[in-house]
């Protein structure tokens, strides 16, 4: 009961900070407009004062720092409580003891029923629970994960057949014949898995005395690790044992867009936007794609380019960028939500530094049943590691579904 009110403080003060935070994080971009409608006003007068300008800058800084604080404390919300309450599964009970201790007994006592040994490595498949507080993790602390598809398959290669010229369909009335339509072109798609693998590393008196729940520090340990290194392939990978990123296919201007490449937008300007009309490329770019892919579509760049374009207004003169309206949820430009990710290039001459779609349509990410964790207690005395991999694959599933914004006259 005394824990069980313990928790409950604990996530009502962290919401008490989060609301706080929120308003601190309102007034800082109020007070950033105002400093960049003065530069602005500076700017059209032919007055520059370059105090100005540093004053944006020092806001803007500002601002990038409430947001990942903001960012944080929601990752800290997400995770789930630890319970004291409840027995555990046998499963677990024998995971957690090879985990802490490197007892196996139990574990082996459960071979060829929830656990089996790994390929020659002696490893072991983690229990259901601790591969699911893992995923979790994954899920709230990548950010392409929260837009893209994602699918759990049993086997290292996943195969999708596509129609590249969309599906036959016509009408007809009750008693008509239905004309036959024509064959569909279809492609197959490969996604095949790629071992993505982390060691965390732990003192035995920590494993003894300061884990209270073995599956969520392996998940803690593992979730930045791995997010940092999917997210980094989802977006630039070659698809050689590992995903396949969007930046890595084929890109053609959006005129002479087909099935397998992804269609650009140019600025207009090398390296950067047009000073006299720099929304005019962004709204070109939501645009591209058809009506049916801007529905739940996305911004994804990174935060030096989120800096750059949160300057900008409309024709009406409102900003177009806009701050989450909850901690937790995304900010949004042009009423679309804004994902950052860090692997996106920065501005610069040729670049496709901004890309906009719908991700849940245009990019798979196929988890491989089975976390695997080898216990190491001998390869860096006094430190047991725990080698863990998981099979993860991906791409783009949909070509017409991902536009990018390329930086180039």
């Amino acid at each position: 009961m005394k824990t069980q009110l313990k928790e409950n403080k604990s996530a009502g003060s962290n919401s008490l900070t989060q609301k706080a935070i929120m308003a601190d994080f309102a007034q800082t971009f109020e007070a950033f407009k105002e400093a960049n409608d003065e530069r602005l006003a500076q700017i059209e007068a032919k007055s520059s004062d370059g105090l100005t300008a540093q004053k944006v800058s020092r806001i803007d800084a500002a601002l990038e720092a409430q947001s990942k604080r903001i960012e944080r404390l929601s990752l800290a919300a997400s995770q789930p409580a630890i319970s004291g309450s409840g027995a555990p599964s046998e499963g677990k009970s024998a995971w957690s003891s090879y985990i802490r201790s490197g007892d196996l007994s139990a574990l082996k006592s459960l071979e060829g029923k929830s656990l089996s040994s790994a390929d020659g490595e002696g490893g072991y498949v983690a229990p259901i629970e601790a591969e699911s507080m893992i995923d979790r993790a994954l899920e709230n602390a990548s950010p392409f994960r929260a837009i893209a598809t994602v699918r759990r398959v049993g086997s290292g290669q996943f195969r999708k057949p596509v129609s590249a010229g969309g599906i036959s369909a016509g009408w007809a009335g009750e008693t008509q014949a239905r004309p036959e339509t024509s064959a569909p072109t279809l492609d197959l798609l490969e996604f095949p898995a790629g071992e993505l693998y982390a060691m965390p590393a732990a003192t035995q008196t920590l494993l003894d005395d300061g884990v209270a729940d073995v599956d969520q520090w392996l998940a803690d340990e593992v979730r930045d690790v791995f997010s940092a290194q999917e997210t980094a392939a989802f977006i630039t990978g070659d698809g050689v044992n590992k995903p396949r990123g969007i930046l890595s296919y084929n890109q053609v201007d959006d005129s002479a867009h087909s099935w397998g490449t992804i269609g650009t937008i140019s600025t207009g300007v090398d390296g950067g936007f047009d000073d006299l009309a720099p929304v005019d490329a962004l709204l070109d770019l939501v645009y591209a794609p058809k009506t049916r892919y801007r529905t739940g579509a996305s911004f994804v760049m990174n935060r030096r380019t989120v800096s750059a374009i949160r300057k900008f207004k409309d024709a009406d003169g409102n900003y177009i960028w806009q701050p989450a309206a909850e901690a937790g949820a995304p900010s949004t430009l042009l009423g679309y939500k804004l994902i950052e990710a860090e692997d996106m290039p920065d501005i610069s001459s040729g670049a496709s530094a901004i890309a906009f779609g719908d991700f849940r349509r245009g990019y798979l990410i196929v988890d491989r049943q089975g976390v695997r964790v080898l216990r190491d207690p001998y390869s860096a005395k006094p430190f047991v590691l725990f080698y863990t991999t998981k099979r993860v694959g991906g791409g783009v599933q949909d070509f017409n579904a991902i536009k990018l914004l390329k930086f180039a006259a």
